[in-house]
């Protein structure tokens, strides 16, 4: 059985700064964990109430009472299996496909399903400004549903890497070029911006082409949520490879 200080140690790790602190973090739900497991990256310990599930995973595998595992989950109705994973290192950023680069995105599901997005859509590297929400806080790795393990997630200060990246960046702005009469390259930046304010002023000035999603409805609608925007966006710079 997994003992108190463990149970103290794991709950910490729902904190930013403890991650970062001990390059750890947390998952739940089986899918998502069998995910992380089938991966390179690496396992420090998975806790389950199932005595199958365990017996099934193996050593690495520990048993936690239900109210234990209530007290370190953070969700309210708890999976029966929690994982916790070493963060893997990021590799060098491939250059010979097209980047996504987050500009400031604060919603954890947001980045989730946007990760997911890069996955599906074969996109390896996102590239996400020191701001941009952390990509394992526990609501963005539910929304991942494994796909954390596909995608090469890079943080930095974006401007430092777009004023020295060599290809095309496209910015999403509300008055851009109509995205559909855009002839898109083989590679190149999607910048994404903050949910609230769009792409930065200091970001804006450095995208060498602005593009916009066309709206065909009433204009009572401002803007699209920027994980539909970044889904719309992908699916256009695909097809135009065909």
């Amino acid at each position: 059985m997994v003992v108190k200080s463990q149970i103290k140690f794991i709950r910490t790790l729902q904190q930013k700064k403890c991650r970062i602190q001990h390059k750890m973090f947390v998952v739940e739900g089986k899918k998502t964990v069998n995910e992380l497991l089938a991966s390179d990256i690496e396992v420090y310990k998975v806790l389950t109430t199932d005595e199958n599930y365990k017996k099934e995973i193996g050593e690495v595998c520990e048993i936690i009472s239900q109210k234990d595992l209530s007290h370190i989950s953070s969700l309210k109705n708890p999976s029966s299996v929690l994982g916790v994973f070493y963060m893997p290192k990021p590799l060098n950023i491939d250059q010979e496909d097209w980047v996504v680069v987050l500009d400031d995105v604060r919603d954890p599901g947001n980045l989730g399903t946007i990760i997911r997005l890069c996955d599906w859509f074969g996109i390896k590297n996102l590239i996400c400004s020191s701001s941009t929400v952390d990509c394992y806080n526990p609501k963005v790795l539910q929304a991942t549903m494994g796909s954390i393990t596909r995608v090469n997630i890079t943080y930095l200060q974006i401007e430092s890497f777009l004023k020295e990246y060599k290809k095309p960046i496209y910015g999403t702005f509300m008055n851009g070029s109509v995205v559909y009469s855009e002839n898109l390259p083989e590679k190149g930046a999607l910048v994404m911006g903050n949910e609230a304010n769009g792409i930065s002023k200091e970001i804006a000035a450095i995208c060498t082409n602005k593009i916009a999603i066309p709206q065909f409805g009433k204009s009572t609608t401002e803007s699209l949520n920027v994980a539909t925007a970044t889904s719309i966006l992908l699916n256009e710079i695909r097809r135009s490879s065909f």
